[in-house]
């Protein structure tokens, strides 16, 4: 999973190269042109479903297709544009996949700002639960971990 803000199209295809699949939101002016277009349940969310090539002079550092999923949230009606290079997973999924990171990202920021931590000594479950214990505050660490 990747953040809005960070774009590298050769990462992407070096990503892609290893067969290590991602999940992106493409910035609004990103360029690229549709390869084919797939039909969609607009009930489930989704608005469009295409398999797109980057273009432009940044688009030629990804030679593969990629797949773009337009997504409107049932409750909120806000809508994304995920980019992934993974085919066969479900649309729903790649949006899920995406929501799950931001998950992630609330987590550490809780405990970046509330137990004082500037780093972790691994990237492990335990290893959070270590930093909590090191600093005192094992109690806020074990509820956001369980």
């Amino acid at each position: 999973m990747e953040d809005l803000g960070y774009t590298d199209y050769a990462w992407y295809g070096q990503l892609t190269a290893q067969k290590i699949f991602f999940v992106t939101r493409q910035k609004s002016k990103a360029r690229s042109r549709v390869k084919a277009r797939r039909s969609v349940h607009t009930n489930l969310g989704r608005v469009s479903e295409e398999t797109i090539q980057l273009s432009g002079v940044k688009g030629r550092e990804c030679p593969k297709p990629l797949r773009r999923i337009v997504y409107q949230n049932p409750t909120t009606e806000k809508v994304y544009v995920f980019l992934s290079n993974h085919f066969r997973l479900a649309a729903k999924t790649i949006a899920d996949i995406y929501k799950e990171r931001w998950q992630t990202e609330s987590f550490f920021r809780f405990i970046k700002q509330n137990l004082k931590i500037k780093a972790f000594i691994g990237n492990s479950e335990n290893a959070v639960r270590c930093a909590g214990c090191i600093t005192g505050t094992r109690k806020p660490a074990e509820n956001m971990c369980s």
